[in-house]
């Protein structure tokens, strides 16, 4: 990615930040409700979202691989799932705001790739999941212009690849947006680039 360090850790701690705030907004009962991620209610995706976006984070910063206990684990089922989910995103960002962690690879077990590229996934990650899980259970999700900017850079430059491995389903057609330029977002072209339909409101 060619945005600065100092930028993308920025964005990092506003992704961050919003998906906290939409995780306390979650109720139990909403957790078999269904997402926007076909085939995925709000409890898997809640469980993926916490996973990737809070502990993936802040193993990638380390170089340390996620440990099964992990990636096994049902946070969604935990009362103060979202309070530990928010503190964990407090020590994610944090582990990254060492410059040196920005440098040189991660190693996913699989392939490697540059840190700051990785970075970018997993706030993509944060913010498309987290307007996901707000769509699900019926609350706004805030992205600032920049943010949504840097969000439908990494999903154009990775799509394809995503579309590869069923992470992303087909782009999603929008209005045309010749009658009114400001009516389709940089946010809503980067979601409908993921599969996304900005205007799913739940069925």
């Amino acid at each position: 990615m060619e945005t600065p360090m100092e930028n993308l850790h920025a964005y990092m701690s506003e992704a961050a930040a919003e998906a906290a705030r939409v995780a306390r907004g979650v109720t139990p009962d909403q957790l078999s409700a269904p997402t926007p991620c076909d085939k995925w209610d709000t409890r898997t995706l809640v469980n993926h979202w916490v996973l990737y976006t809070s502990h993936g984070l802040e193993h990638r910063a380390l170089r340390k691989q996620l440990p099964e206990a992990l990636t096994e684990r049902d946070f969604a089922a935990e009362p103060d799932w979202a309070q530990a989910y928010a503190a964990q995103l407090d020590r994610a960002v944090a582990a990254w705001a060492d410059p040196a962690v920005w440098e040189g690879e991660v190693d996913l077990g699989f392939a490697k790739m540059p840190a700051a590229e990785i970075a970018s996934l997993v706030v993509k990650e944060t913010v498309v999941h987290g307007w996901d899980i707000a769509r699900a259970t019926g609350q706004q999700y805030r992205c600032s212009a920049g943010l949504a900017q840097l969000i439908l850079k990494v999903v154009d430059e990775h799509a394809e690849v995503y579309r590869q491995y069923e992470g992303f389903a087909e782009p999603v057609a929008l209005p045309d947006p010749d009658p009114a330029p400001d009516s389709v977002t940089a946010f809503d072209r980067a979601l409908a680039l993921s599969g996304r339909d900005p205007r799913w409101a739940g069925r």
